[in-house]
């Protein structure tokens, strides 16, 4: 697929940028993001394979001796590591970039996502040919080729607990009940999903005068949720959209098996969320 001809001259300065918070982050993980987003860049504007998109990387903390910096060295990307902040929590890492950029798109991308050659060359074409879209979301894989569900219906509190917290083992008498929060009925591999009431933040494709009405993510979300609360507040001002044919592979994995402090902050969010858009039980 090609892009349309307006876009020839155009910089991918003006027209995308790209956002990743980082936190003590795994190298190799982060290498592949890097390097996979540099490619799909590329066949963005493969005329002037020194033309690329402005990526920002903030730095909520990493391990001594590992630079951002040196990472992204090996990649034409044009890299701007903010830093200094201290971790400030996902979306206000988000946020430090979009109040900085002023491109036509903005990608939100986790450091544990690799993309697919054509991926942004897909999405920005969708997202051209249908003005009214402010979010994307993509065809998600797993690291064994299988589809990750990353689409939601609303939850209720017991999803979350099935979904999070529960081992995989038992979670078979609620295979229907999960199938049902995660969208299993309409989201595959070829057809175009309208309105998904949530999608994921590991890879949300923005219009960039959407994500600046909705302020960019709640604050108060220092880590999940945040993805949840502004995909709802997307569909106030905007369409949402699940296009597969645009194509990433996520390596990411859930709160309960990273710990106590990753429980204490998916329940702290959850709560937050829940306060803010209504409590559903059962």
């Amino acid at each position: 697929m090609q892009l349309n001809s307006q876009y020839a001259s155009a910089s991918s300065a003006q027209l995308i940028s790209v956002s990743l918070v980082v936190y003590r982050p795994h190298r190799q993980l982060l290498e592949r993001t890097l390097i996979t987003l540099d490619n799909a860049l590329h066949c963005v504007f493969p005329a002037d394979l020194s033309v690329s998109a402005p990526l920002y990387l903030i730095n909520n903390g990493t391990d001594e001796g590992f630079s951002l910096s040196e990472v992204a060295g090996d990649t034409a990307l044009k890299t701007h590591v903010i830093e200094g902040q201290g971790n400030v929590g996902y979306g206000r890492g988000h946020n430090l970039a979009i109040e900085r950029t002023s491109s036509r798109y903005h990608l939100i991308l986790n450091p544990d996502i690799e993309l697919e050659s054509d991926a942004l060359v897909q999405a920005i074409a969708f997202m051209d040919a249908h003005p009214e879209v402010g979010l994307l979301s993509p065809f998600i894989l797993e690291d064994d080729g299988s589809q990750q569900f990353l689409c939601r219906r609303y939850p209720t509190v017991f999803d979350l607990f099935i979904r999070g917290f529960l081992p995989r083992s038992l979670r078979k008498p609620f295979k229907a009940r999960l199938a049902r929060y995660e969208m299993r009925d309409v989201i595959g591999d070829r057809n175009i999903v309208w309105e998904p009431p949530i999608v994921s933040g590991c890879f949300m494709l923005f219009r960039t005068e959407v994500l600046k009405q909705l302020n960019g993510f709640d604050p108060r979300y220092f880590l999940y949720f945040e993805d949840y609360d502004l995909s709802l507040r997307a569909h106030d001002v905007a369409r949402v959209a699940y296009v597969p044919s645009v194509r990433v592979l996520h390596h990411g994995g859930d709160a309960a098996g990273k710990g106590w402090t990753h429980i204490k902050l998916f329940i702290a969010s959850a709560y937050k969320f829940f306060n803010r858009f209504g409590w559903k039980w059962l």
